[in-house]
């Protein structure tokens, strides 16, 4: 009855999740979610401000399919300050949300046929999105040893005659591995030398810790510039994440089809939307560190926590706002009279017994961990730490 391709799609693991604890709440079991990867942090007053009067002078209307002129000016100036990229607005288009900007890129390079690479552990959307263009997504795997980074001998092996693109994610959701200038550079020209594009995923660029430093691959060599799509959004570092707005920046031929795409699906990114983007790009930016020193204070506290407990090893992430623990230590082991195999029937379990909700590392290409957001308040996240603890440690 329905298609084929949308019967093969998988259902994002994280939106199943965050889901079941708000079907949960109401019905009075009170889960902590550590699920969703969006900031507890409200949108900086100065950005709602600047939507509330775009209503109020009634900027309700269309605006252009790649976004207003203002906005994408905007952004080109952001990419040549922060990232030392030159664009000019004719190069860019504000989509809704960065998933719809990578959607629609993948759309314009891919088909039938053709293969995408990508690193795994990945973000959940990139292979669906990946199969929606009829295209084949290939993992690249990386390990707890390797810091979950791609390495040029592994995108080697991973590279055919059918391969058509390479998506780097850094900071990367789920590991929170950031990669250097260096680690970058090779992988970035292998690619290039054997005629694949690049889409950098760059949304969590503003989230590094403690000397990490984001680097966008387009900026490297003179080289990549022509064929690499730089992605990027407001949801993670303007805490804009209901907004959807999100951007893509790269050749103008590309950027030309991804507009023929929008046309036809979302048309152009919401009005308001747009006027609280340009002021969260214009305005204050002294909030974004704000929230980091509060992220990196969860970050070091969830990981000593998590460490402690028999059967669970993490590593420390340089990046974004999660923690990717290996918890396979704890399969094959009883834990409340129940033996546990994989990342799924352990987050079952501790779902219904602990009353806390990860997501399955299996979500993400890798069973043997779980991914859990330190993007809530640190209350709830020491109470989440004590019932993890106290239910996992019971039985030893």
């Amino acid at each position: 009855m329905l298609s084929k391709l949308v019967e093969e799609l998988q259902d994002s693991g994280t939106i199943k999740v965050s889901t079941r604890v708000k079907q949960m709440a109401q019905k009075g079991i009170k889960v902590l979610g550590f699920g969703m990867g969006e900031p507890d942090f409200d949108t900086p007053q100065y950005i709602k401000q600047a939507a509330i009067m775009a209503i109020e002078e009634g900027f309700t209307k269309y605006t252009p399919t790649t976004g207003t002129p203002e906005l994408r000016e905007a952004i080109c100036d952001k990419l040549w300050k922060d990232n030392h990229l030159k664009y000019s607005p004719t190069q860019i288009i504000v989509s809704a949300g960065a998933k719809q900007a990578i959607h629609n890129i993948i759309l314009v390079l891919c088909e039938k046929g053709q293969e995408v690479i990508m690193p795994s552990p990945y973000w959940v959307s990139y292979p669906e999105q990946v199969r929606l263009a009829g295209a084949t997504p290939v993992l690249a795997p990386t390990s707890d040893e390797s810091g979950f980074k791609l390495t040029p001998d592994e995108l080697d092996k991973a590279i055919t005659p059918r391969s058509r693109v390479l998506i780097l994610n850094s900071p990367c959701n789920p590991t929170g591995t950031v990669y250097t200038e260096i680690e970058f550079k090779e992988l970035v020209a292998l690619a290039v030398e054997r005629g694949l594009f690049v889409i950098s995923d760059e949304v969590y660029e503003k989230i590094t810790y403690h000397g990490m430093r984001h680097h966008s691959p387009a900026a490297l060599a003179q080289e990549f510039y022509p064929k690499v799509i730089t992605v990027n959004g407001f949801s993670k570092s303007y805490a804009m994440t209901g907004w959807r707005l999100g951007y893509a920046a790269g050749p103008e031929i590309i950027i030309r089809a991804a507009t023929k795409v929008q046309d036809h699906t979302t048309s152009c990114p919401n009005s308001i939307a747009q006027r609280a983007g340009l002021a969260a790009l214009r305005g204050d930016q002294g909030f974004i560190d704000q929230m980091l020193k509060e992220y990196d204070k969860r970050r070091l506290y969830i990981v000593e926590r998590l460490s402690k407990i028999p059967g669970i090893t993490c590593r420390l992430p340089g990046g974004a706002f999660y923690v990717f623990p290996k918890v396979s230590g704890l399969y094959s082991r009883k834990i409340a009279g129940k033996e546990i195999k994989n990342s799924f029937e352990l987050v079952d379990l501790l779902i219904e017994g602990a009353g806390v909700a990860f997501v399955p590392g299996d979500c993400f290409g890798d069973d043997n961990h779980v991914r859990i957001s330190f993007s809530t308040d640190m209350a709830t996240i020491e109470e989440g730490m004590d019932r993890l603890e106290k239910f996992l440690t019971k039985d030893l």
